[in-house]
């Protein structure tokens, strides 16, 4: 038996002092924002080489916040990847602006700079990558891209946070920034994840994350006084409690996921009879990815899946479909294969066990039933 996830093998050890900081939290009744927010977002803004962080409420209230911050109206277009999670395109049906799907590069599996080169129109108002699975999307293309356009570049890095890429200056950069804001979640099953949910947002802009601040608050300040219009999308402390005691250990985790993913080529590579069977997940030639998923691509990927499932070993699916074969996107009159890669990958594509705690021993029954599936 292998499971697919298994959140309470790497926080085990920190249980004691998560109680305790969360009966700090009892004791002192500040239970929104406050001092421990305040903490956790110093330490999101030392982490990804930003000036500022703001914390929200989720992933999905990051990417709204992140719009509403550059003041997206009605009919502005915003490009984004049609292979990713629902939230990156909704945020943009939300502000009445229009989600304009790319397609995906066949390797990386990130937005294809050349396909949003593409779908620039006079309505293009921002490109909004995702850093998929915790590989950076192409930056430094993006990046020449969205200046050449005059548009705004918004990082949705929720699967990525500590995924770096190298820019024109040749240098690596965290995720979060190199865009004009970056989104990020703490959802549990993240790399840093909290217990519920949770968001941020990266800037260098003072202006803009002042600007946040207000938005998580109902655009109130002082209180009962209203700036703009905002919405509830503040960070209560339990969450902050948990993400601060887990901050310490983010490096040490990426670089198990790092040594999973190895062990996971290496165990691959040990069987040439799967090397027409599968495609396994391109490593990138710079930057540092830090394995959110790992995922395989097969033809045969639902015969697989159940076989997997019948041995007791937990698979997923990300994604069964682009978000522009979704029904709620069907009036933007898309057809299934007008994205081909996002089309092939989304029948294709599996994710195998990867967290931290997950032993070799776990990790060579998942490859062993792979080939033994394929026999």
């Amino acid at each position: 038996m292998v499971p697919f996830l298994d959140l309470s093998r790497h926080v085990a050890s920190l249980k004691p002092a998560i109680k305790e900081g969360l009966a700090s939290v009892v004791d002192s009744g500040i239970f929104v924002l406050g001092p421990e927010i305040a903490q956790f977002e110093k330490n999101l803004a030392e982490y990804c080489g930003t000036r500022f962080a703001v914390a929200c409420a989720s992933g999905s209230e990051a990417l709204l916040m992140a719009l509403m911050a550059i003041d997206l109206k009605p009919g502005d277009e915003v490009i984004v990847p049609s292979f990713t999670f629902f939230a990156t395109a909704s945020a943009v049906v939300r502000l009445g602006g229009t989600p304009v799907f790319a397609d995906i590069c066949p390797d990386s599996l990130n937005m294809d700079p050349a396909d949003v080169e593409r779908k620039i129109t006079s309505r293009t108002r921002a490109i909004l990558p995702v850093h998929l699975f915790g590989r950076a999307a192409d930056m430094e293309k993006l990046d020449a891209i969205a200046k050449a356009h005059g548009l705004e570049l918004i990082e949705d890095c929720a699967q990525a946070i500590g995924a770096e890429a190298v820019l024109a200056d040749g240098q690596n950069h965290r995720v979060g920034s190199m865009g004009s804001i970056g989104c990020f979640s703490f959802y549990p099953t993240k790399n840093l994840g909290t217990m519920g949910d949770g968001g941020a947002l990266t800037t260098q802009n003072e202006a803009l994350a002042e600007k946040l601040k207000l938005l998580r608050g109902h655009g109130m300040q002082p209180r009962y006084f209203h700036k703009i219009i905002g919405i509830n999308g503040r960070l209560d402390a339990f969450q902050g409690i948990v993400l601060n005691q887990k901050f310490p250990f983010l490096d040490g985790w990426t670089a198990e996921r790092q040594q999973i993913a190895e062990r996971y080529l290496d165990l691959f590579k040990s069987k040439p009879a799967l090397a027409d069977k599968i495609q396994l997940p391109a490593q990138a030639s710079s930057g540092r990815m830090v394995w959110n998923q790992f995922c395989i691509c097969t033809n045969e990927r639902n015969d697989l899946e159940k076989f997997l499932a019948d041995r007791k070993i937990g698979t997923a699916i990300y994604y069964p479909f682009g978000l522009h074969e979704q029904e709620c996107f069907r009036y933007l009159n898309y057809a299934p294969e007008d994205l081909p890669v996002t089309y092939r990958v989304s029948r294709s594509i599996l994710a195998l066990p990867i967290f931290p705690g997950l032993t070799s021993a776990e990790q060579e029954e998942v490859v062993e039933g792979i080939a033994e599936f394929y026999k």
